[in-house]
C-alpha cells in the first residue's frame, strides 16, 4: 500500500481524495485501490479562508490522517506527496523539498502560474529522477474517455467550456478556468501557438490556433447558469457533450495512483508546462485587448 501525505489543506480536495483513497464515508464505487493518505500538513492560504481550512483539517483528522507540523516532517514516512495548495504561484516551493528527496508529486491545479515555475518543477523531477504529475480532475471525465474510445478519427476543433472565477493570487483562467483548459487539451492533444482572448467581467472566450492550422476554443463562465463540457468535430460526426462530475475524482485519483505505482507520469510534462503557458497567453491578451500572442514554451 502507497503512503501519501497532503500538502496544504485549504481546498476540498483533501478531504474528497482522503474519503475516496481510504475508502470512508463514500459509496463503494467511488473507492480507489492502492494508496492511502496516511500524514498531512494543514498550511495556510491566500486563498482559503483559515476557518475553512480548519474544518477541512478536522474531517481528514477524524478520517485518522496524522498531522505535521512542518511538510519536512513527512519525508521518510511517505511514498508520495500531494500538493493541493490552490495557489498556483506557492507549487515550486511546497513541491521543492519532497522533489529533492526523491518523493514522487502531484502537483493539483493550477500547476503553475508562470512558465517560469512550471519549467523549474519539471527540472526538479527531473534532476532527481522522480515523476511528478498535475491535472484538473476534469481531464479524465468519463465523456471524455468514451469519446477518445470510440474511435472518432481526426478531431478538427473543440469548443470547451467551464466556470472560470477569477482571483488575484491565481489570475485569468488559473483559477478556475484551468477546468475548460485541460478538456480542451485532452481533445484537442498539444501544438497550440497563440491564442487571442476576448475578456469581460461575465466571462472570457479564448481561441487558441494549433499548429496544424486547428481550432480550440476555451469559454470560462462568470454569470448565468454554470456547466462543464465540449463540442468536438470529428471525422466521424459533432459531438456536443455535457460532463457529469460525479466521478471526475475518482478518475484523477486513479491516474495519480498510477503515477505512484509505475514511477511514470500519465501526461507528458511537455503538455502541462504548454497548458500553463495557453493560460499564461490568454492573461497576456486580455490584458492587450484581445491581441494575439505567442505560448512562451
Amino acid at each position: 500500500m502507497i503512503r501519501l501525505g497532503i500538502v496544504d489543506f485549504d481546498t476540498s480536495h483533501v478531504v474528497q481524495f482522503t474519503k475516496r483513497l481510504n475508502h470512508i464515508d463514500i459509496a463503494e464505487e467511488q473507492w480507489v485501490e492502492g494508496a492511502k493518505i496516511v500524514m498531512g500538513y494543514q498550511g495556510t492560504s491566500r486563498i482559503t479562508p483559515q476557518e475553512r481550512i480548519d474544518e477541512y483539517t478536522a474531517q481528514v483528522k477524524a478520517m485518522g490522517v496524522e498531522l505535521v507540523d512542518r511538510p519536512e516532517e513527512m519525508i521518510g514516512k511517505v511514498d508520495g506527496i500531494l500538493v493541493e495548495s490552490q495557489e498556483g504561484a506557492v507549487h515550486l516551493e511546497r513541491a521543492r523539498p519532497f522533489l529533492e528527496a526523491g518523493i514522487p508529486c502531484y502537483v493539483d491545479k493550477p500547476f503553475a502560474t508562470s512558465v517560469a515555475d512550471a519549467k523549474a518543477i519539471v527540472a526538479l523531477a527531473n534532476k532527481h529522477n522522480v515523476p511528478v504529475f498535475s491535472s484538473s480532475s476534469l481531464r479524465y471525465a468519463l465523456e471524455i474517455q468514451k469519446l477518445q474510445e470510440e474511435g472518432v478519427g481526426k478531431i478538427f476543433g473543440v469548443d470547451a467550456y467551464s466556470p472560470a472565477s477569477l482571483h488575484e493570487y491565481n489570475p485569468g483562467l488559473f483559477h478556475y478556468g484551468i477546468h475548460g483548459v485541460e478538456t480542451l487539451y485532452a481533445l484537442m492533444g498539444p501544438g497550440c501557438e497563440s491564442v487571442t482572448c476576448t475578456f469581460t467581467e461575465g466571462g472570457e472566450v479564448t481561441t487558441g490556433l494549433w499548429k496544424d492550422g486547428r481550432i480550440g476554443v476555451m469559454r470560462g463562465t462568470r454569470a448565468g447558469s454554470h456547466s462543464y463540457g465540449f463540442v468536438a468535430w470529428t471525422e466521424k460526426g459533432v459531438r456536443q457533450v455535457t460532463i457529469d462530475a460525479n466521478y471526475i475524482y475518482r478518475e484523477l485519483l486513479k491516474r495519480i495512483v498510477q503515477m505512484f505505482q509505475t514511477g511514470k507520469s500519465p501526461l507528458d510534462n511537455a503538455e502541462t508546462i504548454e497548458i500553463v503557458a495557453f493560460q499564461v497567453a490568454a492573461l497576456q491578451s486580455a490584458q492587450k485587448g484581445g491581441e494575439r500572442v505567442a505560448l512562451d514554451v
